[in-house]
C-alpha cells in the first residue's frame, strides 16, 4: 500500500511540474495599470488598519456590538479603516512640510 501511495505522489509531482512547465512557456509578462496598483496599495492598507483595530478591540474588550447594526448597511469598522488609508498619505505629506 505503501508503495502504491508512493507511486502515485511520485506521478502526481511528475504531472505537476510538467503543465507547470508547459504554462510557463505561454505565459507573457504581465503589466499592471498605475491604478491596479494603487487600488491594490489601498486596499491592503486598509485591510491592515481594520485587522489592527479588530485585535486592539478585542484586546481592550470592546464589545463588537458598540453599534446598532440594523441601520449601517457596511461595517463602520471597515469603512473608517477605508477613510484612514485614504487620508494616510495626505497626512504624512502635512507631516512633513510641518516639520521642516
Amino acid at each position: 500500500m505503501q508503495v502504491l501511495g508512493l507511486f502515485l505522489l511520485s506521478v502526481g509531482i511528475f504531472a505537476s511540474l510538467r503543465s507547470r512547465r508547459y504554462l510557463l512557456m505561454w505565459r507573457s509578462e504581465n503589466r499592471s495599470s498605475l491604478l491596479s496598483a494603487s487600488i491594490t496599495q489601498l486596499v491592503g492598507t486598509a485591510g491592515g488598519i481594520y485587522l489592527s483595530l479588530e485585535l486592539l478591540f478585542s484586546f481592550l474588550r470592546i464589545p463588537e456590538d458598540w453599534w446598532n447594526p440594523s441601520t449601517f448597511v457596511v461595517e463602520p469598522l471597515a469603512v473608517f479603516s477605508l477613510v484612514l488609508a485614504i487620508l494616510q498619505p495626505f497626512v504624512i505629506q502635512l507631516w512633513l512640510k510641518v516639520r521642516k
